[in-house]
């Protein structure tokens, strides 16, 4: 068996592995329960809310959104089983129905459930019974580590691209508008869970424990998130009161830069859904990339590089592991 067969067997097991557990039903239930109230959703935007040459909004009435009769449009949903007033126009409520689906179903929720859902995969793999007749196989250690890896990484990625993809095409279907931004969320969710599943990986390795794999990356990703955001808030300050480094702050820089950037990605995330319309994002990224502070490109790569040290790292452990 070749380094390269034996990974792609690695990737094949561990989607027959995901594919077996409950968890990932409830994933894949999930995104099939989204696109299905995607589905349902029925816009009524009546006239355009700001005609053209007026400055005020207008309801679907012709009135002013300001008068106490006013009567703006209305969003269905569940097939017009449930409707809420309208305040924004067409367009812009299927950009804040997207930002929601990426912000915080895909980007929060999704990446909790699929770093918990992953957690197990690796120790299961270490036990002895699992992997004693790959192991006697004349197959480097570090193929079979990085093939787990790849495949875990590569499942959580499919089930992103089924949630993405149908909630891109039911909300295009209901809406006619087929904005592709959207879909940029996916290779960023996917690299941000891929990082985060680094350190799953070496505390699974370490301690062959699916609780402290689950629990630790969880850890890990909120010092690291900590760790970004402060950096970027210590600049912000800095530079709008002209302060000059110290220790500390060539500190946090350092750590900043060798640290993976969770805050960077849901700042890139929220760029590119236009987030900043709907909610409330990190204004110290902002700050930052005014004074020039914020390079998303070195900052993905940093990421990166710190998630292969962690990678080089566990195969090492694991090539030192006696069964």
């Amino acid at each position: 068996m070749t380094g390269f067969s034996c990974a792609f067997w690695l990737v094949r097991d561990t989607f027959r592995q995901a594919q077996a557990t409950r968890l990932s039903r409830l994933i894949l239930a999930m995104s099939a329960l989204c696109v299905a109230l995607c589905l349902s959703i029925r816009i009524d935007p009546g006239p355009p809310l700001r005609p053209e040459g007026e400055i005020e909004l207008y309801g679907a009435d012709g009135l002013p959104l300001d008068d106490p009769s006013q009567r703006p449009g209305r969003l269905a949903v569940g097939f017009g089983g449930l409707e809420v007033p309208l305040f924004r126009g067409a367009e812009d409520e299927v950009r804040f129905l997207r930002v929601i689906l990426a912000k915080w179903v895909a980007g929060a929720a999704g990446t909790l459930l699929a770093l918990v859902w992953a957690a197990s995969f690796l120790p299961e793999f270490l036990r002895p019974e699992s992997s004693a007749l790959l192991l006697a196989k004349p197959v480097p250690r570090w193929h079979l580590l990085m093939g787990k890896y790849v495949g875990t990484v590569a499942f959580v990625a499919a089930q992103a691209a089924v949630f993405v993809g149908g909630t891109w095409l039911a909300l295009g279907i209901r809406s006619g508008d087929w904005d592709p931004t959207y879909l940029l969320c996916l290779p960023l969710l996917a690299g941000h869970f891929a990082v985060v599943y680094a350190a799953s990986s070496l505390i699974a390795v370490c301690t062959r424990s699916a609780s402290a794999a689950s629990f630790g990356s969880i850890v890990f990703w909120c010092l690291c998130f900590a760790m970004n955001r402060g950096r970027h808030l210590l600049v912000a300050s800095a530079g709008s009161s002209g302060e000059v480094g110290s220790p500390f702050r060539e500190a946090v820089e350092l750590g900043y830069w060798i640290l993976p950037k969770p805050a960077d990605f849901v700042a890139l995330l929220d760029r590119a859904m236009g987030a900043g319309d709907h909610f409330s994002t990190l204004a110290e990224v902002d700050a930052v990339g005014s004074l020039g502070a914020f390079h998303p490109g070195l900052s993905l790569a940093a990421s990166a590089a710190f998630a292969a040290a962690l990678l080089a790292a566990a195969a090492r452990e694991f090539g030192t592991i006696d069964y």
